[in-house]
């Protein structure tokens, strides 16, 4: 599920950008030069070599939110919220789209709700997200961009 879920990822991440009106600097395949620092990077961020992003997307955001434990596509919309909005918000998102205790841990609750979850809930996270976007700084420059990805993901999923 993996290998899925980060192709249509990085799909919608492209290639470098250091647009100085993103607060996230410079990116590379959707990293950016911090996330790449701690995770122990130490070059120029246009050289930064895919497997190595994999390797961030893997530990810090699919394995962060436990997504293998999840079904299919909610682990792919999961994963894409981690890197674009933050694996504490994809998780607390993924709570509430369940109904159930936002503390932003994903449990055996958490785990077992999702795992009875259908398109009904699936499409409730894709909401919330959407919802939260609206109140993001950036909003106005990059909003158009951020719920298009949403609709990408989905399609991407099926």
């Amino acid at each position: 599920m993996f290998d899925r879920a980060f192709a249509i990822v990085l799909k919608e991440e492209g290639g470098y950008s250091d647009d100085p009106r993103d607060p996230g600097g410079k990116t590379r395949y959707g990293i950016t030069e911090s996330v790449a620092r701690q995770h122990g990077y130490q070059g120029d961020m246009r050289n930064l070599p895919l497997d190595v992003a994999k390797n961030i997307y893997k530990r810090g955001y699919w394995d962060a939110c436990q997504c293998d434990q999840l079904p299919w596509p909610l682990s792919c919309y999961v994963f894409d919220c981690a890197v674009n909005q933050g694996a504490e918000t994809a998780r607390r998102l993924l709570q509430a789209a369940l109904d159930t205790v936002q503390d932003g841990q994903i449990g055996p609750a958490t785990i077992r709700l999702a795992k009875n979850s259908n398109e009904w809930h699936w499409h409730r996270f894709m909401a919330l997200r959407a919802m939260r976007y609206y109140g993001t700084r950036g909003f106005d420059r990059f909003g158009l961009g951020w719920l298009g990805r949403l609709f990408n993901v989905v399609a991407g999923a099926k």
